[in-house]
């Protein structure tokens, strides 16, 4: 009987393994699938990532719920790039790259949390009459990702996307030579029709000023000599 409860054990060990192998998997698919929806103005895919009570942090401001979201990402973002259209315009340039994944996974597997980096390279090309008003012809961007996912009946949603702006440049002259064309969030809406629900306490200035990105993990290494002691 021993060896009977030791090979269960063993079993419900390799299975819970399997299981968060497979979570770490689904949620990169998830933070994967938000770049490529933006690549190409998918937005309303974009907003049916999240949870119906999610946020996402963006330019020191929180767009709360479904209804935030939507105005950050459609009645803002595809406004302005690309006239409030679906499906990227011949000539125009917005691929999202997402990388350097660290996923942790909570005990009971209902919760996790996902750093990212992102890098951003966007534009128009001359063919595209359609130039975003205050945004250069030819731009790069990079930021950090601290986000929160919940399982929603059985299917990872993002629950708190937190991107942290870390620079942006005109491509002609470099990030050594230009400031973040964006700049924190001031007016809350609906004064602002496209602004935030809420402010953050701490402002975030944008480039050149840098922002700390504190991690959600523990050290890899130092975490578990710890725990052996």
């Amino acid at each position: 009987m021993d060896e009977i409860e030791a090979l269960k054990q063993q079993n419900a060990e390799l299975a819970d393994r399997l299981g968060r192998l497979e979570d770490i998997t689904d949620i990169r698919r998830i933070q994967f699938s938000y770049g490529y929806y933006i690549d190409y103005c998918h937005y309303e895919d974009v907003v049916n990532l999240f949870a119906e009570d999610a946020e996402v942090i963006f330019l020191s401001g929180v767009y709360k719920g479904h209804a935030g979201i939507r105005r950050l990402y459609i009645d803002w973002i595809q406004q302005l790039f690309n006239q409030g259209r679906e499906g990227a315009d011949d000539g125009f340039l917005f691929d999202h790259i997402q990388m350097q994944d660290v996923i942790t996974i909570a005990d009971d597997r209902k919760t996790a949390k996902g750093r990212f980096r992102g890098v951003l390279l966007g534009g128009s090309h001359d063919i595209r009459k359609f130039r975003p008003e205050g945004v250069p012809q030819q731009f790069m961007e990079s930021g950090i990702y601290e986000n929160d996912y919940v399982r929603e009946d059985g299917v990872w949603k993002i629950k708190r996307l937190d991107y942290m702006l870390q620079w942006q440049a005109d491509y002609e002259t470099g990030w050594a030579h230009t400031d973040a064309h964006l700049r924190p969030a001031q007016v809350l809406y609906p004064e602002d029709p496209l602004g935030p629900d809420v402010l953050l306490d701490t402002k975030r200035e944008t480039w050149p000023y840098r922002q700390d990105t504190p991690v959600h993990y523990a050290h890899p290494v130092i975490a578990k000599k710890l725990a052996k002691r």
